[in-house]
């Protein structure tokens, strides 16, 4: 099965906000996994509770480094942070597609109003991209 690593430093906000939204979307056509190079180890509660309110299950997600994928390889690793799509990979990544997907952080917004407006913008982004992650993985 085809297999899309969401990367980000922290493993908090925007790969977790990919990772369910496009498992979800994909109802079992992909394996969908998110990871940091250096994850913070809990995710960014306010990504949990947009998820949720756009009708996401959240159930199962967690901030996890990329290491503990090295078992199950992605064919596709999609960097969404700036700072980690300068980071070096892995070797065992060395076989997968790299792919820069820039997003914009919307855990970075102190204002509770501009923070809620950027994740429901972030979120139909993602949801907008599903279809072409799934194009590619049926031409895989």
């Amino acid at each position: 099965m085809f297999h899309i690593l969401f990367v980000c430093t922290h493993n908090r906000c925007r790969s977790i906000l990919c990772e369910a939204i496009t498992d979800a979307h994909a109802k079992g056509a992909l394996k969908v996994s998110s990871a940091g190079s250096h994850p913070a180890g809990a995710i960014y509660p306010e990504t949990l509770r947009q998820l949720a309110q756009h009708g996401y299950s959240i159930e199962g997600l967690q901030s996890t480094g990329w290491e503990v994928l090295e078992q199950s390889p992605p064919n596709l690793v999609v960097t969404v942070c700036d700072s980690a799509a300068g980071e070096a990979c892995p070797l065992w990544l060395g076989d997968a597609q790299k792919l820069h997907w820039p997003l914009t952080d919307p855990s970075k917004l102190s204002d509770p109003e501009l923070a809620g407006v950027a994740f429901s913008e972030v979120i139909a982004k993602i949801e907008a991209q599903v279809p072409k992650w799934l194009a590619m993985a049926q031409k895989a």
